[in-house]
């Protein structure tokens, strides 16, 4: 996600300078030692002030990244068909909660609401949720979307019949790092450097978090790294849960793993390049890969059913993105049929985002199989 954080400024000995992001954690690290990433990430996107998703521009050509509903309407067609084909296999609720997290501009939830328009009683159903922490994403999303709600957090989601979406959600979530030498794992962390002007990634003693580890990773050789998503757990535990509870589904699309495995995903993105993740905190997009196969255990637990992950390209071929790109390409110009075959492409090949971004399925058990899987 892109963007230019802002700054505050305070009076020190009557001389007023500008307070960055990264000097508040240099006293912070100063002070109480070094942070682990997960509360370095914590800060870096969603600090107040300076927080990546506060102040910059996160999306697009103009912004640090694109996602798939940026790319082309057809992605967000294509999931608000399979939204509604649910809500129907749910029987119709008269009144449901229409759900996303993260939805970014809102671009993703117009487009399904547009492709859902013909299909009798569903936006009467709909009560449209954003789970959205950052302001200046609620103003975006406003514009796209009028007469949604917000919360901060899904937990504060009224309970009902649910229908939710996860586009690029979960990889923003916090992680904790782990890396193991002489046979122990001990936590990466975010220090300072001596001279105290810079940033530099640390070892410390594991926390709690390494628990969360499966047992398979642990099992790596040494200088393996080890990576685990509480929140992400609890997120999707949570998710399943309310689905238990009161019925519906849940897609979740991200990149990552189908099945997790060692390694270092933790990366920073400015300007659709890589940088380095502790040189410019708040201005650049924090993100690491999506451990599938522990979401879907996490949402197994709490009683739900999953399907997948499967590769994007795949379900989005099966859920009928290629008819939906021929209909648009058949009223289209030339310029118009490449532009939209070039998108297909982006969406589906295994070289472009067809292969590294995986789809996931969470339902109740009470409904049919997912379509698409």
């Amino acid at each position: 996600m892109a963007h230019v954080s802002g700054h505050s400024a305070r009076t020190d000995k009557n001389l007023t300078r500008m307070t960055s992001l990264k000097d508040i954690l240099i006293r912070r690290i100063a002070l109480q030692g070094p942070i682990s990433i997960a509360d370095y990430m914590a800060e870096c996107l969603m600090h107040p002030q300076h927080g990546y998703y506060q102040s910059a521009t996160v999306f697009g050509a103009g912004g640090d990244f694109v996602t798939a509903p940026e790319v082309s309407q057809m992605f967000g067609e294509i999931l608000g068909l399979w939204c509604a084909d649910r809500w129907i296999a749910m029987g119709r609720p008269n009144k449901f909660y229409f759900t996303e997290l993260g939805p970014g501009r809102g671009t993703l939830m117009a487009d399904m609401l547009r492709a859902t328009r013909s299909v009798a009683g569903f936006h009467e159903a709909a009560r449209i949720v954003f789970v959205e922490a950052s302001a200046q994403m609620k103003a975006q999303q406003a514009e796209k979307v009028p007469g949604a709600s917000w919360h901060s957090r899904f937990a504060d989601v009224p309970e009902g019949p649910t229908i939710l979406i996860a586009n690029e959600f979960f990889d923003a979530l916090p992680i904790h790092q782990f890396e193991k030498l002489d046979d122990r794992w001990l936590e990466r962390a975010v220090a300072a450097e001596d001279s105290g002007a810079a940033l530099t990634p640390a070892l410390i003693h594991a926390g709690a978090q390494l628990a969360l580890v499966p047992d398979h990773i642990k099992s790596a050789p040494n200088g393996s790294v080890a990576e685990v998503c509480p929140a992400g757990l609890t997120v999707a535990g949570d998710i399943a849960a309310r689905l238990s509870a009161h019925g519906g589904a849940a897609l979740v699309i991200d990149y990552g793993y189908a099945s997790s495995a060692a390694g270092d995903s933790f990366q920073a993105l400015k300007a659709h390049r890589y940088v380095d993740p502790y040189a410019e905190p708040g201005h650049a997009d924090l993100t690491a890969h999506v451990a599938f196969d522990q979401l879907a255990a996490a949402a197994e637990s709490k009683g739900a059913k999953t399907f997948g992950a499967i590769p994007q390209g795949a379900f989005l071929m099966a859920a009928g993105i290629g008819a939906r790109a021929q209909q648009l390409a058949a009223g289209s110009d030339p310029a118009g049929q490449r532009r939209i075959l070039g998108e297909l492409k982006r969406l589906t090949a295994a070289d472009e985002m067809g292969t590294l971004f995986k789809v996931l399925a969470i339902q109740s058990t009470a409904l049919p199989s997912a379509p698409g899987f």
